[in-house]
């Protein structure tokens, strides 16, 4: 090697490729489970305004929000439950219970208790989940499909089989009456899903619900109950289910056993196409909102174009499959 002539400069090194390239903007899987619902949305509203004029009017949008208010109530709440690391198959049977559980006692026992009741049963049934799940060790995907026939069962035998109805116009306000042409029961969605977004982002709460998630045996040795913050998200997915239990009653003046019955699923169908991972540790309640709205608009846009309903289901089980397969390559990815 020949030493560089007395008072030259030295002679740079050329610049590798990969520094003097500019920066790529890569998409990565985890970009799609996260934002992609979003984009997916936008997509299916601008389609589905061009599609069909009577979409975007307040009245056909404000439809929307109030038929599957119950639906988000319960699809916010399971995202807790989620993101913890486990399942809730028995929402749509605690549904169905504290609905029957709300017109029975306001006819025996007064409209306020009747109220009430739904919320107290709601987390009496998240309670047993929550303790069959951490001093049980039941896996919570087994635990709840059991206790949902439990609730169903008891449900069916408050109720004798029959349709319970209550006609006071006390009782009807919640699901009936709005605020303007708001209804009280989009009010309740709205309201619970940003206090939930706000607990699950912004509070000590949350952090530790996406550590139990993420790894259970870490969060146990960094001093996290672990145990109590699994079965505080089931509670909360038990009042929820109280909730919106009770907003159906309340729709409908009545109790029914059989309702609910793909509630459950449906609820963690959103979850996961909102970008929640079904393996826990990563998911927010804003996009489980966008979830859940975007199967909304897939069967209100079906509706309003007259598409054979029967392609319904199908469509459902694609959009959930892509979502759940996006979730596991993210997984995958960041492993």
């Amino acid at each position: 090697m020949t030493a560089d002539p007395p008072g030259a400069a030295p002679i740079a090194e050329p610049a590798s490729a990969d520094a003097a390239a500019p920066r790529r903007l890569r998409i990565r899987a985890e970009h799609i489970r996260d934002y992609g619902v979003l984009v997916a949305f936008a997509v299916l509203f601008i389609a589905l305004s061009l599609g069909s004029a009577p979409f975007l009017s307040s009245s056909n949008l404000l439809n929307i929000l109030y038929e599957n208010a119950p639906l988000g109530i319960i699809a916010c709440a399971v995202t807790l439950v989620v993101v913890a690391g486990n399942f809730d198959l028995s929402l749509g049977a605690q549904f169905a219970l504290t609905e029957v559980c709300a017109v029975e006692i306001a006819i025996h026992w007064g409209v306020g208790f009747g109220l009430v009741t739904p919320l107290v049963v709601g987390a009496g049934c998240g309670l047993v989940n929550g303790l069959l799940r951490t001093k049980l060790r039941v896996n919570s995907f087994l635990a709840t499909l059991a206790t949902s026939f439990v609730y169903v069962g008891a449900a069916t035998a408050i109720s004798g089989g029959l349709l319970l109805s209550e006609s006071s116009n006390t009782f009807l306000a919640l699901g009936r009456d709005s605020v303007g042409s708001v209804q009280y029961s989009v009010i309740v969605f709205v309201a619970l899903a940003a206090l939930l977004q706000f607990v699950l982002a912004r509070t000590v709460f949350g952090r530790f619900c996406y550590a139990v998630g993420g790894n259970r045996d870490a969060a146990r040795l960094s001093g996290i109950r672990v145990d109590r913050i699994v079965i505080a998200t089931f509670v909360i997915a038990g009042v929820a289910a109280g909730i919106a239990g009770l907003i159906e009653a309340s729709t409908t003046g009545s109790g029914n056993s059989n309702d609910g019955t793909t509630l459950a699923l449906q609820a963690i169908a959103a979850v996961a196409i909102g970008g929640t991972s079904i393996f826990g540790g990563v998911g927010s309640v804003w996009r489980t909102v966008v979830g859940v709205l975007f199967l909304a608009l897939i069967t209100n846009g079906m509706d309003l174009l007259s598409v054979n309903s029967n392609l319904q289901p199908i469509v459902t089980g694609v959009v959930i499959v892509a979502a759940v397969a996006i979730s596991s390559l993210a997984t995958a990815e960041g492993a």
